[in-house]
């Protein structure tokens, strides 16, 4: 009997990632690619194309390999990817640069200036904070600093975009990767000239815009064989990764927040249209013509505790670690910890801006440490949702992904924070999954994105305890004015 099957191949920060799914989302193998980004200045943050691309093509091999089904069942492929990343390339495509990734903060001077400037008009067309992850913001530093790859350059590109035209020879940019870069309108879906006249760029240096369902197919046949599938294999381009995996885990109705955090954080929901906030405190990323996601992303989630671990010189494991934190009753006895040791995106957008902590006192030991760095993550991811609530209207329910999902603790000090309930994804390839379901649409195997919840596992509801949420709303003041405090000299 034939069973069909679907590829998501998801390029993050650290690997590329491809996945076989059956039609209902269930995992028939994964396999990962490690990704090496150099540093080759302080704050400088890189990646070479050709190895990710490489990365790519081994990962689907790999996975196919793994699952060990006819190259025939394989019904698409759908790509997601992480966003920001900028690479100057030449006429016949050759790179110029290597990718310049989110982290890179080499621009920080143009953001700050820029910011002044003429940062609220552009957030007000784009949607994209003004910040040095921005490729606007990068394009800006490279105008003004004489960079030789932009100066020789034909073409600017993602990481994704590079990947397709090596593939496909095409040009192409979904809608979400365009909205990220900074240089889209969020209104028109096209690209826009203010912003483009800023970083003397041309259109016809940028690639077509088009949405998540476009296909591409015509694999030349040695790639294909290299990947291990078939040439006329449909791939849809699908989407950027934060995108994917609120599709992914079923987050797409109002009401439903989806918070991902690893070792850094991002909360995200869809919203209809083109929604942005007077603070910028969040982001306006368009998924679709009809869908946006808006949402935050912080620089500090599992980091600040992979600090804190290294900086008491803890042996044991973190599950270990951060059961210490359960011996302490919520507000950690007055400790609050502002957790910016990474400089900060949102809801404040300062890379200059430093941890904090607050209320320290001589009875406070190891484990007051520990309740207060989960505290501050959690109060800063609070403070993006509320962000988002002020835009999209009240959330309803959490859904929760990522590293620190594994964690009892964090998942009821996460619902007692928030005052909602709180469900954890079986899956940890929701991006994966997003991507698959998204070739799945455009090849008209399903009727919608909306489907995707029937597909969706999700274990019981982690139940808000109401005590606790009365006592964290009052510390969540406490903490918004420390926040405001310190903006002030940041």
């Amino acid at each position: 009997m034939s069973h069909k099957f679907v590829v998501g191949l998801d390029i993050g920060t650290t690997s590329a990632k491809a996945v076989v799914f059956d039609m209902d989302g269930k995992v028939r193998a994964e396999a990962e690619q490690l990704i090496k980004t150099y540093h080759p200045q302080q704050g400088w943050a890189e990646q070479d194309p050709d190895e990710l691309e490489r990365a790519a093509v081994h990962a689907i091999r790999m996975v196919m390999d793994k699952a060990n089904v006819p190259k025939e069942e394989i019904v698409g492929m759908g790509f997601s990817c992480a966003m920001h990343s900028l690479i100057c390339v030449a006429g016949k495509g050759e790179v110029l640069s290597r990718a310049l990734i989110w982290s890179d903060g080499r621009s920080s001077g143009q953001a700050e200036k820029l910011l002044e400037a003429e940062g609220e008009e552009l957030f007000q067309r784009t949607g994209v904070p003004i910040h040095p992850m921005s490729p606007l913001v990068k394009l800006l530093w490279m105008k003004e600093t004489n960079y030789e790859p932009y100066r020789n350059a034909q073409y600017f590109m993602s990481v994704k975009e590079y990947i397709l035209m090596k593939w496909f020879g095409k040009k192409v940019a979904d809608y979400s990767i365009a909205a990220a870069s900074g240089l889209m309108n969020a209104e028109t879906l096209q690209w826009d000239e203010k912003a483009l006249a800023l970083v003397n760029v041309k259109k016809k240096q940028l690639s077509d815009i088009v949405p998540p369902t476009e296909i591409l197919s015509g694999l030349n046949n040695d790639l294909a064989e290299e990947m291990g599938i078939l040439p006329e294999t449909p791939v849809a381009i699908g989407s950027a990764d934060g995108q994917l995996a609120n599709l992914g885990i079923g987050a797409i109705s109002p009401g439903e927040v989806a918070i991902t955090v690893g070792t850094s954080g991002a909360v995200r929901q869809f919203a209809n249209g083109f929604r942005i906030n007077d603070k910028r405190e969040t982001f306006c990323y368009a998924f679709s013509e009809d869908y946006s996601i808006i949402g935050g992303a912080t620089n500090n989630g599992g980091i600040a505790l992979q600090w804190l671990k290294e900086l008491v010189n803890y042996p044991g494991s973190y599950e270990e670690f951060l059961v210490e934190a359960e011996e302490v009753a919520p507000g950690a006895e007055g400790m609050i910890f502002l957790p910016y040791i990474n400089g900060e995106r949102a809801p404040i957008w300062n890379q200059q801006a430093t941890g904090n902590f607050s209320g320290v006192s001589i009875t406070h030991k190891q484990e007051h440490f520990i309740r207060a760095v989960l505290e501050g993550i959690t109060f800063n991811l609070y403070q993006i949702e509320q962000a988002l609530e002020r835009l999209a209207g009240k959330s309803e329910t959490i859904y929760v992904n990522g590293g620190l999902a594994r964690s009892p603790i964090w998942l009821q000090m996460l619902a007692d924070i928030f005052g909602k309930e709180v469900y954890v994804a079986e899956t940890h390839h929701s991006s994966a999954w997003g991507a698959a379901w998204t070739a799945l649409v455009a090849i008209g195997k399903v009727n919608s994105f909306e489907e995707i919840k029937h597909s969706v596992n999700l274990g019981n509801a982690i139940t808000p305890n109401e005590e606790n949420h009365h006592v964290y709303q009052e510390i969540y003041k406490k903490y918004t004015r420390l926040v405001e405090d310190i903006s002030v000299h940041f």
